[in-house]
């Protein structure tokens, strides 16, 4: 995707061949910068303070955040040490353990030698697997886009979207926004209603600026207007994204997704929900029982962070003093408000027997 006119990907190797760049994304929209990930702990700190975020992208961090330390130190203690320490960053989105699993078994069979390049060659294998299944999914998803173009000819298609599952949250092109830029650089006229997402304003900071440095047209939205919206026929489909989906279709995602779905059913809407296969925890059946629910520190809530009319950054508290706070990060949709889930082999119902048919080899199927 682009930034200021240039093709840019979330993370990145420089040209040493060792050092690992990503971006800043809790300096977005004011501040457009990049941080170094120099150890181990750099890369644990970027995933839990939200420097980097959205599943795919936290997975292919940690993946990166294993070549650290097995540059710094290649035993197998030191492999034990660095993926307890990772796995511990975020708990709710799956990416996380699947990448860390993925490169611990890659790299335990190996000699000690060999380890350091093995690691980066894993590491951007999942990269460009990313890359490759985020395209997929926007093909896929494109044909929703351009049913719906063709329902109201020269009417341009407007798609509600809630938190950023955009190039940013993952190696490139995005999740939910990935059939909106292939529609958008087709020609299909498109709108997109961007939920700022409280309380971490995910939709306001990052998806629109994203769409803002594609050129794609959007309108930024409290998160309670959706339902208004849909009632009055401004809203063709929803597309979001998620952090982990049970076996049975179950949805995880950024807290408020659910009363989207809710709206959406209500008004006979196609609530979809964008996906690498990663994503499915095909352990878990029962989404709402078994996905954990991560609850984030209270000044997230309390607080609110912009650029003032002098130019400063500035936090400014919007919760009295003493007030109690719950900051719940994510709710589940449970499967049957899902239209359907939009993923690199194909729009798929949300059902066990459809994603273990889809994806057999995650499954245990034969």
């Amino acid at each position: 995707m682009k930034v200021d006119g240039a093709p840019t990907r979330s993370i990145w190797v420089e040209a040493d061949g060792e050092t690992v760049t990503t971006i800043d994304q809790t300096l977005l929209p004011h501040c457009f910068a990049k941080i170094t990930l120099a150890s181990v702990a750099d890369a644990t700190r970027a995933i839990a303070s939200m420097q980097v975020r959205g599943a795919p992208l936290i997975g292919a961090t940690a993946a990166y955040g294993i070549c650290l330390a097995v540059r710094a130190d290649p035993s197998d203690a030191a492999l034990d040490r660095a993926a307890a320490m990772l796995l511990a960053s975020r708990p709710t989105a799956i990416n996380l353990k699947w990448s860390i699993d993925r490169m611990t078994a890659a790299l335990r069979p190996l000699p000690i030698a060999e380890r350091l390049c093995a690691a980066y060659d894993g590491a951007a294998r999942i990269c460009a697997q990313d890359i490759a299944t985020n395209q997929a999914i926007g093909r896929h998803g494109l044909d929703l886009i351009a049913r719906a173009a063709r329902a109201r000819p020269g009417a341009p298609v407007n798609v509600l979207t809630h938190c950023n599952a955009g190039w940013l949250a993952t190696v490139d092109w995005g999740t939910a926004t990935a059939p909106i830029y292939m529609a958008h650089e087709k020609g299909i006229p498109i709108h997109v209603w961007v939920d700022e997402t409280r309380p971490r304003n995910q939709g306001a900071a990052l998806t629109a600026w994203e769409l803002a440095q594609h050129g794609v047209s959007h309108t930024v939205i409290a998160d309670n207007t959706g339902g208004h919206l849909m009632q009055h026929g401004m809203v063709d489909l929803v597309i979001v994204g998620c952090d982990r989906v049970s076996a049975r279709g179950d949805v995880a995602n950024k807290i408020g997704t659910y009363l989207k779905a809710l709206a959406a059913r209500d008004n006979d809407i196609g609530f979809y929900v964008a996906l690498p296969s990663p994503t499915i925890d095909f352990a878990i059946s029962d989404g709402i029982a078994q996905i954990p629910i991560e609850q984030r520190d209270g000044r997230e809530q309390a607080t609110m962070t912009g650029r003032t009319a002098d130019g400063r950054i500035e936090t400014v508290r919007v919760v009295p003093e003493g007030s109690a706070v719950a900051n719940y990060a994510f709710d589940v949709t449970p499967a049957r408000l899902v239209t359907a889930l939009i993923t690199e082999r194909g729009v798929i119902a949300a059902t066990r027997a459809a994603l273990a048919a889809a994806f057999p080899e995650r499954a245990g199927s034969p």
